[in-house]
């Protein structure tokens, strides 16, 4: 019979990582308490930015609150 040598070997562990931190975002602000009325019109849709026009031809239409509004029937500017 022959002489068998058997040898330990270590078994290399590799290094533990350390944790790592993670970042963790702030938490959005908390929004202003708003006003009853404020609260209904902004459910609502926002106002209505529409208004009703004369024109001196007689004529009564509804546009775009604007600057720069004409008649659409005779074309006349708008005096705001």
């Amino acid at each position: 019979m022959t002489t068998v040598t058997i040898r330990q070997t270590r078994t290399l562990r590799r290094p533990r990582h350390e944790r790592r931190l993670h970042v963790v975002p702030r938490p959005a602000p908390r929004p202003e308490p708003m006003h009853p009325q404020e609260r209904r019109l902004r459910d609502a849709g926002g106002p209505d930015d529409r208004a009703c026009y004369p024109c001196a031809c007689g004529y009564l239409f509804e546009a775009q609150v604007s600057t720069s509004v004409s008649c659409p029937h005779c074309g006349a500017g708008q005096a705001w």
